[in-house]
């Protein structure tokens, strides 16, 4: 196993503290927010006094995909078939400012492992909202 390969086993086994989830989810969204395409979307679905209670959720997400904790008990797919105005596109900006906020708070192995779940999550969230096998192509 070479150097790398363990520094990530090592950053895979980690467990991440709350404080560092609170600030990840916390930075992120402040940027999703200010984003001009994703803003948008992301104000029309939350509004403006729902954003404590939808970060709190998001925290209890990331918690249960970091470290196991179970915190979180919703469906993800169900929650976004709803939001009006998302895209495939929409992803790429999505996972470009999430990458860059994990590499601002995150040591790299680290930040590898938490960007590697979010592409999955994002994989998995595009397959099923937006995969249509009997579409005419």
């Amino acid at each position: 196993m070479s150097a790398s390969d363990r520094a990530l086993a090592r950053a895979d086994a980690a467990t991440f503290t709350d404080d560092e989830i609170d600030r990840l989810v916390e930075t992120f969204y402040a940027r999703v927010r200010r984003h001009h395409r994703l803003g948008p979307i992301f104000e029309a679905a939350i509004g403006e006094d729902g954003w404590p209670a939808h970060l709190s959720t998001l925290k209890a997400f990331w918690s249960s995909v970091l470290n196991a904790s179970g915190r979180y008990k919703g469906q993800p797919m169900v929650a976004h078939q709803s939001v009006e105005g998302v895209t495939e596109g929409l992803f790429t900006p999505w996972l470009n400012l999430f990458h860059q906020t994990c590499v601002e708070i995150f040591d790299a192995p680290r930040a590898a492992i938490v960007g590697q779940k979010a592409e999955r999550i994002a994989a998995s969230l595009k397959l099923g909202l937006f995969f249509r096998p009997d579409a005419v192509a």
